[in-house]
Parts: C-alpha cells; structure tokens; sequence
C-alpha cells in the first residue's frame, strides 16, 4: 500500500469512526432521555446502542491494524551495515533454509559466546532482533506504554528510594545539612524464557523470494505478543513476568510501599447509578500531579464500552475517538489503551488501571533472540523453536492506581 492509499484509508477509517460515535452518542441521548421521562429504556434502543458500540470496537480494530501495517517495513530493503553483520546474515540465512550451521557456529566461536550452539539455538541477526521487539511494542500493549530495558545478563536489580531522593537547598558557602536516613527498595526483574514455535514447509524455505528474516518475525510477533500481554497485566511471577494485577492491592488511602492502590466505585460489580464518572475521576485524582502528567487508562473492551455512555455535567462526552491512524481514543483527555487480558467488570475485579505506566512499570528484555531448527519432529514440516527472554514488574508503586468495581 502506498502513503498515499493509506492516509486516503485511515481517513477514511476515522470518518467511518466519527460516523459511528455520532450515532453512539445520538442513540445513548435517547436511552438517557427514556429514564429521564421515566419512561423505562426501550428494548430497541438498547439493542441498537449495543450494535452501534460493536461497530465501534470493529472500526478501531480497522485503525488498529491499519496502523501496524503502515509500521511494517520490509527488512530485506536496507543492506547489513557492516561486513559481521552481513556474514551473520548470510550464515543465519543458510542455517533457517538448509540446516547448514557451520557459518553460524564460526562466528560464535569468534565472537567468544558461550551460551550458544546446537542446544540453545543461533542469534538471529540483529536487524531481525531490532524489528521484532519494535513490532513487539505495537502489539504489546502495555509494552507500548512501560519503560523497556535491555540486559546481557540473568536479571535487572534496582534499588529504588521509597522516600523519594534526598535533597534541599543551601548557599554556595554554607556547611551541608546531615540528610535524613532514605528507605531503599532493592528490586530484582529475572528474564523469563517466552517461546514460539512456527513452521515452515521445505518448499516456503527453497523459495529464494522469500525473506527468511521477514518470515520469522511475521510468524512469532502475535504469539510473543499475546503471552506478554497476558503476563505483563495479571502473569504471577513464576517463569513469567508479574504483572501489576497481581500485587497486593490496598485502599488507596492505606497505600504503603509495595502495594498498588485502588479506588473502588462504590458497587459491587458496576458504577454507581448516580453519577458514574465521579469514579473516574477520583481514579485520575488519586495519582500524585507529577505522574498524572504522563498518565493512561488501561481497560479492556467491555469496561471501555461502559466508559463511552458517561457525560459530563454540561452534556459532553468523556470518551472521544481517535484523531489520527496512530493515535489513541481519549478519556477525559487522557489515552485510553486497549488491552484484552484485563478483567471485564465485575463483583471485586479491578478492570480499570490509570498511571505513568513509564514510571511505573518496567519490561526487561535480555538481548539476543534464538532461533532452533527442527525437522525431525513433524516431518514433513521444518519447526523453528524461537527464544527470547523478558521480565517484568511495578517498579515504582506510586505511580499506578486501580479501579476496583467494589462497594468499598
């Protein structure tokens, strides 16, 4: 697709969006207006408003997609930048099409690795590596939003002041007060081993067309995403990231170190039916002012559709659509992402999350991405086990707040 045929498609996927919202807001008036009048909610408008909100959801999946092919570039377009990284990619290209790792083992053994070989699987090169983990980030929703940090060992230690730093002011020659005693938080993120298996049929490897580089990346993208995903928001720590549904979770006015703070919507299972938003912004207004700057909803579909129907005081929306093929719906004018492994509401779920997630969560990826052929398990297919390790947690507990769809 040409830049030009996409910005005539996303234009025209954001006025289908436009369309819709305006027919969203136009029927949720009515339905508004029928429990005003007393009147009880017809049955056809609720029908319709629920059609009209799925059609939402579809359009934004639209942008969505469009957005992600509109980052996708071909890796074979830019020659290797330098004579290693052309070996590599000629001797990684022979390995994936015909087994033939004797390139591949020659420039390990110069390059004096020691966690390589026929066990752990070869490095794919680097451009490969560089264009998986920024596809990652577009399908990864919370990695989109966190800090991503590279390492080149086992795990990330951090130590963290939980008082905050030290710190005052003084006059060039003035003696320096004794600092109070800070509290330290020593963190440590382990990189877990997240792997996919894709599978090629020898005909797909012989085609000399085909970008084997282009060909990995395509197949693992989804699957490394959707683990991630998973894992980043409610994974338990074991073998996985932790994600930040899985912490202690205190009322926010007993919030300690440690612990993620929730403000709850004063019933069990949904908002209350007085003023529903009010929980919103007690959410937005429980996050200090110094993270609220940078701060993003986190919800899922069916959370976000309940969201849409709020209005304020003077008639206006709080949810607005996107105003562009890569940007995001607003809520209250802060982003709104998207990610389906939060929980749907319900009695005592926390399903919405409001934060600096940049501050506040942390995505270690260790480098290198591995790649093992074998084509002996499911002849006639050549399978391609591929490794990569991540971690993953809250590493500043202040800076992420939760919505807990509870009475207190």
């Amino acid at each position: 697709m040409s830049p030009m045929d996409a910005k005539t498609t996303g234009d025209e996927i954001i006025a289908d969006l436009n369309r819709a919202f305006s027919a969203f807001k136009e029927t949720n008036d009515e339905r508004l207006a029928q429990i005003e009048t007393r009147m009880g909610v017809d049955v056809v408008s609720e029908e319709k408003l629920a059609r009209i909100d799925q059609a939402l959801d579809e359009t934004k999946g639209r942008l969505d997609r469009l957005a992600l092919d509109l980052a996708r570039p071909r890796m074979g377009g830019a020659p290797p930048a330098d004579h290693t990284e052309r070996e590599h990619k000629s001797a990684f290209n022979s390995y994936m099409r015909s087994g033939e790792s004797n390139g591949l083992k020659a420039l390990e053994v110069k390059a004096m690795s020691r966690t390589s070989g026929a066990d752990g699987g070869y490095l794919v090169p680097t451009p490969a590596e560089k264009e998986i983990l920024r596809r990652l980030a577009k399908l990864s929703p919370i990695r989109a939003i966190a800090s991503v940090q590279e390492i080149s060992t086992q795990s990330l230690r951090r130590a963290y002041s939980t008082t905050g730093p030290a710190a005052g002011w003084v006059a060039e020659a003035d003696p320096r007060p004794q600092t109070s005693n800070q509290q330290i938080a020593d963190m440590t993120f382990p990189a877990m081993e997240l792997y996919a298996m894709p599978a090629a049929t020898q005909a797909l490897l012989d085609d000399a067309v085909v970008d084997i580089e282009q060909w990995i990346a395509d197949e693992v993208q989804v699957a490394f995403a959707e683990q991630e995903g998973a894992a980043f928001v409610a994974g338990d720590g074991v073998n996985k990231p932790k994600g930040f549904l899985s912490y202690t979770t205190v009322a926010d006015a007993s919030w300690s170190w440690g612990n993620i703070g929730y403000v709850a919507t004063g019933v069990s299972g949904a908002f209350a039916a007085t003023n529903p938003s009010d929980a919103l912004f007690n959410l937005v207004y429980a996050l200090r002012a110094g993270y609220r700057q940078n701060g993003k909803f986190v919800m899922g579909r069916r959370a976000q559709s309940l969201v849409r129907q709020f209005k304020t005081t003077t008639g206006d929306y709080l949810w607005a659509p996107p105003v562009s093929a890569d940007g995001a719906a607003t809520l209250m004018n802060f982003p709104v992402v998207e990610a389906e492994d939060m929980p749907d509401p319900a009695a005592n779920s926390s399903s919405i999350a409001f934060g600096d997630f940049e501050r506040g969560y942390v995505v270690v990826d260790r480098v290198g991405i591995r790649v093992l052929r074998d084509p002996y398990s499911a002849k006639p297919y050549v399978l391609f086990y591929t490794t990569k390790r991540v971690g993953g947690g809250v590493q500043n507990f202040e800076a992420i707040k939760l919505l807990k769809f509870s009475v207190s």
